[in-house]
């Protein structure tokens, strides 16, 4: 198969994958819930404790000047990942839930007015729906939802026809985490943008795997989590449009994030640091750095190639067979996740089939429960490739949810 990168030599970076599950060898194929990491990221981390440890920002002394250097030089690294204007407007949260939150309180918050109306879709993770509920809640906001349309991609018509004057926010994933569908964000900020509207991306499923270049898609925010890129957990990012990013009030208060204290008054540190406030995760932005170094010298387009290349193949055996429900769009905008059910088995059948053979898949709702209701179903079950998989991994994984199938079949 063309555009497949040597998942066999990439395999060898990943310290986990050399382990077996149930006397079989792993193979690992939740990566849209969290991909492995590389010895080179654990690495950097276990050289950030062991050489440079020390609080960042607050110490002249040798190792807080260390620290401070790789944990800006991890922000640097970041706003070159997304193609940022500059890093100035990289603010490092835990994940991509922490970096909505931060902007739907801080931005949303100060601006929002009764009546005014946010835009998301059902096709949302969680981590970009409940934060503009509480948001709403807070406000007044109303909040509105794009629906489905028939080939599982956002209805475009109907989103027109929710954008109005009224319309302050859309916020909508680059990349479906259930699936696998890529967003037209372009056009929908265009769109956005014609109504005065900012447009807000969740990009926690497609950072991972395709480019991003945040004013090509003309995003005004963007959200990633790091543990889904190879990358440590704990260590997110938010970037904001620096205009936008400078009018934000702080979200959390203490350390690090103020110019002058009193008593009984604060004033604030400028961007990025007003938002940041505490002892960060440090070693997390350092692994974080190391995982992104990681996937710039593969390259993102080999990336998204390789997961296109699996995707494609998976589908064609799939979707032949008889008892088994797809979903997800036909197409090459569709990333390396497929999600599906099997006649007569829980989700959870399948996934505990798969793991007594090695493999690791996710079952339930993955975040999603709106898009669950909207597809008709109240669970599912979700392969999601990424570097280290391979055609074999895929055949393995197909071929015993046909064993699964054949299985529950015989009971029915």
């Amino acid at each position: 198969m063309t555009n497949l990168l040597d998942s066999k030599v990439i395999h060898k970076d990943f310290p986990i994958l050399k382990r077996e599950v149930n006397g079989k060898p792993l193979i690992y194929l939740d990566n849209a819930a969290s991909s492995q990491k590389p010895q080179q990221v654990l690495d950097a981390m276990t050289d950030y404790y062991s050489q440079h440890h020390a609080n960042v920002h607050r110490g002249v002394h040798t190792l807080a000047s260390e620290a401070t250097d790789l944990y800006e030089a991890a922000r640097e690294k970041v706003a070159s990942f997304i193609a940022a204007p500059s890093s100035t407007s990289v603010v490092f949260t835990r994940n991509s839930t922490e970096a909505l939150n931060l902007f739907a309180q801080s931005w949303g918050a100060a601006n929002l007015q009764a009546g005014d109306e946010i835009i998301v879709s059902v096709a949302e993770h969680h981590a970009n729906l409940v934060p503009w509920h509480l948001v709403a809640e807070r406000t007044g906001a109303v909040i509105r939802a794009i629906e489905l349309a028939e080939d599982h991609r956002l209805d475009l018509e109907h989103f027109e026809t929710l954008l109005t004057e009224r319309t302050k926010i859309v916020a909508v994933a680059h990349m479906s985490n259930m699936l696998g569908a890529t967003h037209p964000v372009t056009l929908m900020a265009q769109k956005a943008h014609a109504v005065g509207a900012l447009m807000v991306v969740d990009g926690a499923q497609a950072a991972p795997h395709l480019p991003v270049d945040v004013t090509t898609l003309g995003a005004d925010v963007y959200a990633l989590s790091g543990h889904k890129l190879c990358g440590p957990t704990g260590a997110g990012a938010l970037w904001v449009r620096e205009d936008i990013l400078r009018t934000m009030p702080p979200f959390l208060g203490g350390g690090d994030m103020i110019r002058q204290v009193t008593a009984t008054h604060s004033t604030y540190a400028d961007i990025p640091m007003r938002f940041e406030a505490g002892t960060p995760n440090i070693a997390e932005a350092v692994g974080l750095g190391a995982a992104l170094d990681y996937l710039s010298d593969i390259g993102m387009e080999a990336v998204w190639a390789h997961d296109q290349a699996l995707t494609r193949y998976a589908l064609e055996r799939l979707i032949p067979l008889d008892g088994i429900t797809l979903f997800g769009p036909e197409g090459d905008d569709r990333g390396g996740i497929v999600t599906f059910t099997v006649d007569g088995a829980h989700p959870h059948d399948i996934a505990t089939a798969l793991d007594q053979e090695g493999i690791a898949i996710r079952a339930g709702h993955h975040c999603a429960q709106p898009l669950h209701r909207a597809l008709g179903i109240k669970a599912s079950a979700r392969a999601s490739f990424y570097i280290y998989n391979t055609e074999e991994d895929v055949d393995a994984f197909i071929d015993t949810v046909i064993k699964t199938r054949d299985f529950f079949a015989a009971f029915a």
